[in-house]
């Protein structure tokens, strides 16, 4: 995810407020404030991991569930829950998350009609970047993206928007291009100076971002260069699947390099970011960009990005259908079409999804579930520096399992992080970078989390983009995960890490600038 200076903070004091609003009891204490997340975790593992079913509405199903099986352990009134539950979909670090995913979205559906996948298929073919080799590049490519633009669920949408397509009719395993574009957006997450993880593990850890950044380097280029030897070997041994037909012979034959030019569109992007810009404005630019490239090399029309379908049967349609945005159908076709639309609509259920997690959390923050786990790790597991910091990891990863927003998780946990490393003197360097490596890896590789599934609703969508692919290509979030090498590699440095006291500084050891508010 990624935002601006500003609202960044916004988003922190947002989460985490409202200390003064009135909390919740529970029959059972405070654990169970954490009953509708645990349940929605269980019920994600069985849908998705052991049923193999990865249908993001059914989640959505799950966690409704699971606020109301929750509502019924409350003490008292249910007015408090409830309206805990509107506060925590309300929340800023929820509708950040959905911003990133429409603005994305529709960018790359936009570059995407304008023929960019061509483009890289033509490329691709050109170069003699083979099957094999795909995913390591794959991964490379949205690294460099997610570093540039400070999003990694942006850069997940549109490598999955148009990378994956590109991959597996080149003859790429799909399970493997998969957790390519999901490491190349941990890597991202974690290391781009514009991202919200990277912000608020600085902010929550009282140092400044610059420092941070150069700080957390060696260990991100260290996971990322496993990684990518992991990727070149593994796209060597795991085959892709067969495209049907002659679907595969015929697109290459006949990509064209035209839609490159949309090279430049990703490029306005994230030279608008790196300036500091918006990333609603930067992604905003691209469009624009892309939009009027599509225009004037004739890449796309105006009715590819956006067309009204409206009833031929309608006297004022008929009169309007002149227009390049109107189209006239039969009365039972009628709707809103184009790359805008479809950009935006396919992450509709997910959007619904995070909002009620997010709401979730809530419930948890204000039953005082968040803070008993945290005095309970802090008085009964963290009794040395080295256990210290091994419970910062672990910890940070049952939130995230919990709280699959990781910006959300990290805002949730942040504290406690902080209180936990000033026991022991742990420099905030070293704290905000074991909290954000493990939100940035672990958003990414758990099946339910926001990252993976952002993919995977525009996989969903492919089928019906392209004739030739079909739902044998559809990756299972639950196939994926143990190939998200380089969130699994960053996990297993900071482990390693805590274990072993690598790289460990106290707080008389360097002294963090003054922190950058945002």
């Amino acid at each position: 995810m990624s935002g601006g200076d500003d609202e960044t903070e916004d988003i922190a004091d947002d989460f985490g407020a409202g200390g003064e609003a009135p909390s919740i009891e529970f029959h059972g204490g405070k654990w169970m404030s954490g009953f509708p997340l645990a349940f929605f975790v269980v019920w994600a593992i069985v849908q998705s991991g052991l049923l193999r079913i990865g249908d993001t509405t059914g989640l959505v199903a799950g966690m409704l569930v699971a606020l109301i099986v929750g509502m019924l352990f409350v003490k008292g009134s249910w007015k408090s829950y409830a309206n805990t539950i509107f506060e925590g979909m309300t929340r800023r670090v929820a509708a950040t998350a959905v911003v990133a995913w429409l603005w994305a979205g529709m960018f790359a559906e936009t570059i995407q009609v304008g023929g960019f996948v061509d483009g890289l298929v033509w490329a691709a073919n050109a170069a003699g970047l083979g099957a094999s080799l795909f995913p390591a590049a794959t991964f490379i490519l949205a690294a460099l993206l997610a570093t540039g633009i400070g999003t990694g669920y942006g850069t997940t949408v549109a490598f999955t928007t148009l990378f994956f397509p590109a991959g597996v009719l080149l003859g790429a395993n799909p399970v493997l291009l998969f957790g390519a574009i999901l490491s190349g957006a941990v890597f991202g997450d974690n290391l781009a100076p514009v991202s919200d993880t990277t912000i608020v593990s600085a902010v929550t850890q009282d140092s400044d971002i610059g420092g941070v950044v150069a700080s957390r380097f060696k260990y991100a280029i260290l996971a990322a260069v496993i990684a990518f030897a992991a990727y070149v070997v593994a796209g060597s041994a795991m085959t892709g699947l067969d495209v049907p037909g002659q679907a595969q012979e015929i697109f290459v034959e006949n990509s064209q390099p035209a839609g490159l030019l949309h090279l430049l569109s990703m490029l306005v992007v994230i030279g608008t970011a790196v300036a500091g810009r918006h990333i609603v404005e930067a992604i905003s630019w691209g469009i624009i960009v892309a939009a009027i490239f599509n225009l004037t090399f004739g890449l796309a029309s105006v009715s590819d990005m956006v067309v009204f379908q409206a009833s031929e049967e309608l006297a004022i349609a008929q009169s309007l259908s002149g227009l390049p945005f109107v189209e006239l159908v039969d009365a039972g076709s009628t709707g809103v079409g184009g790359s805008l639309y479809a950009g935006a609509a396919g992450f509709f259920p997910l959007i619904v999804l995070v909002l009620l997690i997010v709401a979730g959390a809530q419930v948890m923050i204000r039953g005082g579930g968040f803070q008993a786990l945290q005095d309970w790790l802090l008085e009964s597991v963290a009794t040395s520096v080295r256990r210290a910091e091994t419970t910062m990891v672990f910890g940070t990863a049952l939130v995230n399992a919990m709280i699959t927003i990781n910006t959300a998780a990290e805002i949730a946990i942040g504290p406690y992080i902080a209180r936990l490393g000033e026991r022991f003197n742990i420099n905030g360097y070293r704290r905000a970078n074991i909290l954000d490596a493990n939100t940035s890896a672990l958003g990414y590789i758990f099946p339910w989390s926001g990252g993976v599934l952002v993919g995977y609703a525009v996989i969903q969508d492919l089928p019906g983009e392209y004739e030739w692919f079909d739902q044998s290509m559809v990756v299972n979030p639950a196939d994926v995960v143990p190939f998200v090498f380089h969130g699994w590699l960053l996990v297993a440095v900071f482990l390693l890490a805590a274990l072993t006291g690598f790289g460990l500084e106290y707080t008389s050891d360097r002294e963090s600038e003054e922190v950058e508010r945002l």
